[in-house]
């Protein structure tokens, strides 16, 4: 049974970090693209980051770019998404999602997906 498990959201302070982390029971892990979305209340679930299989490519949104940062630890099965410099509109529900196949920011793509984790960022 495949599972997807996020973890390490919370409260924090605009100018604050989060780091998320998705303990992913795909199998084989490293064969899979990792990604991350958000949902604020009322919205659409947006892309937010993308990992390939390899490691070797990574992809983000532009709202994100240069604040964000996803790695991948295949020994571990995790996915982990680094957020500095948060900000009021970064407040969302945060998804890890897998897909074999080609990194791509369409949500409809992705095969599984995880519960969610709650960020709020606090002005």
């Amino acid at each position: 049974q495949v599972q997807l498990v996020e973890s390490g959201g919370g409260l924090v302070q605009v100018g604050g970090s989060l780091r998320l982390s998705c303990a992913a029971s795909v199998r084989p892990f490293s064969s899979f693209v990792m990604g991350w979305f958000r949902q604020a209340p009322g919205k659409e679930r947006d892309f937010v980051a993308a990992i390939s299989a390899s490691a070797g490519g990574t992809y983000y949104a532009d709202s994100v770019k240069g604040r964000f940062t996803i790695s991948r630890d295949n020994a571990k099965n995790t996915v982990y998404l680094q957020m500095n410099s948060l900000k009021p509109e970064d407040t969302a529900v945060y998804y890890c999602a897998a897909l074999i196949g080609i990194a791509t920011m369409k949500a409809e793509s992705y095969n599984y997906w995880g519960q969610g984790t709650q960020v709020t960022v606090s002005s």
